[in-house]
């Protein structure tokens, strides 16, 4: 029998890679590919020797051509943090719209089943709190964030057309906060921003008061979240994140804690259409996928933390990615 094949879209950026190592374990053949935009071949580094991966550089709004059979592919190109999808609008636009229509394409001609990744930026600034699958969001489409969120909307509207219209095996995740090793420290999340700015012994930025809530998921249940839910016979999307839900201040309070700075808490202008509330309801994960998070934030944030630290002192002071 030969091996299974996957090719996962944006396999250097932080999700894709944890999810190459976890179907490089798992026993697969595993197809890369990244247009390297915002991701970095340092993620994938150690893969690049092994006989079961291989990388195409590639972008994927463009024509995707994979020889040989696929079993399973999982779209997860694309920016994801706001400094980078702000600065690069129309490519998010894409990404989410073009990329995700030529990864149906190729599922549809390979008969593969595909998982999509989608986002709890779907739910705008939700009015609904904590956030059902059932929820259709707020979100406003001419505001700067957008441009990701309705990419990312436009991309379940599409795969679920392919599913009903053309049989494609599909499956769609809402992924809400995630953290872990290989988050890029300038990205602009609260996670890495707060982190390197204590690394660098700068007072940690909060937007408003503080009070707007994230929940955070450590990036091993995640994968394990995604892993269940391609394994399913499941096409409606589902919810994958941590329910344990926290103030923006209160997780500065826990960082500088885990740090031993001595440095300030100082607060900025809130973000237009920045989410007050982000928590989600994994009723369907735990009932469809017997999933729920195992890794306490403590536990998460130290990793974390460990991982940034001990990288090369200049990489805790780069500056975030400019784009041509």
């Amino acid at each position: 029998m030969s091996k299974k094949r996957i090719l996962i879209t944006g396999a250097a950026g932080f999700l894709g890679s944890h999810l190459s190592d976890r179907f490089i374990r798992e026993g697969y053949h595993v197809i890369g590919m990244d247009n390297l935009i915002t991701g970095d071949m340092k993620n994938i580094e150690h893969l690049m020797n092994l006989p079961d991966f291989e990388f195409f550089h590639h972008d994927v709004t463009k024509f995707i051509h994979v020889p040989g059979h696929l079993d399973y592919i999982l779209h997860f190109a694309s920016p994801a943090s706001p400094i980078d999808y702000l600065k690069i609008p129309i490519q998010t636009l894409k990404v989410g719209a073009l990329g995700t229509h030529n990864c149906l394409g190729l599922a549809r001609e390979k008969k593969a089943r595909i998982l999509v990744a989608s986002t709890s930026e779907v739910y705008g600034d939700p009015l609904v709190h904590p956030q059902t699958e059932e929820y259709w969001g707020n979100v406003n489409p001419v505001g700067p964030r957008g441009v990701y969120d309705e990419a990312k909307r436009f991309m379940e509207s599409i795969t679920m057309a392919y599913h009903t219209y053309h049989g494609v095996e599909t499956r769609i995740i809402r992924i809400f906060n995630t953290y872990g090793p290989r988050m890029r420290l300038n990205d602009g999340r609260a996670l890495p921003a707060f982190i390197g700015q204590a690394l660098r012994g700068e007072d940690l930025t909060v937007f408003g008061d503080g009070s707007q809530t994230r929940s955070f998921c450590y990036v091993d249940d995640l994968v394990e979240g995604i892993y269940r839910l391609l394994m399913s016979d499941y096409a409606l999307p589902v919810n994958i994140g941590n329910p344990n839900e926290i103030t923006l201040l209160a997780f500065a309070e826990e960082v500088l804690k885990l740090t031993g700075s001595s440095v300030k808490i100082i607060h900025k202008p809130l973000p237009v259409d920045d989410p007050k509330q982000r928590r989600p309801d994994i009723t369907k994960a735990r009932e469809i996928l017997g999933w729920e998070p195992t890794v306490d934030r403590a536990e998460g944030l130290k990793k974390t933390y460990d991982y940034f630290k001990s990288l090369p002192k200049e990489e805790w002071s780069k500056q975030p990615k400019e784009f041509n």
